[in-house]
């Protein structure tokens, strides 16, 4: 029932839990290269971009609070699963199966009917079928490239990743939005041309 204290009581719990993502670290440095961020504050940054770069998106009506909510709740599986480092090929064998158990998880613990709706965003991000799970998808891999550009590639150093990984992996990204796109691979190329990421 709506307005109950058992389901007031079970979104508070919901909302302590996912405190937790404040707590994990991603292998993504700040822009001033300080300190790795936090999964909470990349959520952040990406919905804050999102509004910023909504007019970039490849479909010109997307519906942008959809966008955003899926950019601010799809890493709570990581609560759970763990960041998995982009271009780390064996951590990614059994991410799926990780972060779909979160998924289970940390979206049950709400009422039913909001624990359904939030899964389903989830479920749409991942698949990225729609226009904007697509141009969500596009912020979410521009975001780090972002930041090793900014740092030089510091990231992109201490582990060995190379011109065509990063291109790679990122590449998707145009299905959501093409001019952000065409815009990272001239920093890609810049990246190379500096000496921060190799060939």
């Amino acid at each position: 029932m709506s307005g109950s204290r058992a389901r007031l009581e079970k979104q508070i719990d919901f909302i302590l839990e996912i405190d937790r993502l404040k707590t994990i670290y991603r292998r993504t440095y700040l822009t001033d290269a300080s300190r790795f961020e936090n999964s909470a504050e990349h959520s952040w940054h990406i919905a804050v971009m999102a509004m910023v770069l909504a007019e970039h998106a490849n479909q010109p009506d997307i519906d942008l609070l959809s966008v955003i909510k899926m950019l601010l709740i799809h890493d709570l599986v990581e609560i759970d699963a763990g960041d998995t480092f982009a271009y780390d090929t064996s951590a990614k064998t059994d991410k799926a199966e990780r972060e779909q158990a979160a998924a289970d998880r940390i979206f049950n613990l709400l009422p039913a009917d909001q624990a359904a709706g939030f899964r389903a965003l989830w479920d749409e991000f991942e698949a990225r079928q729609t226009p904007e799970a697509c141009f969500a998808a596009a912020l979410d891999r521009l975001q780090p490239l972002i930041h090793n550009l900014y740092t030089r590639g510091k990231s992109w150093k201490e582990h060995g990743v190379q011109k065509d990984q990063v291109l790679s992996l990122n590449r998707h990204s145009a299905d959501g939005a093409s001019a952000l796109w065409d815009f990272a691979v001239e920093w890609i190329e810049k990246a190379v041309s500096r000496g921060d990421l190799p060939e």
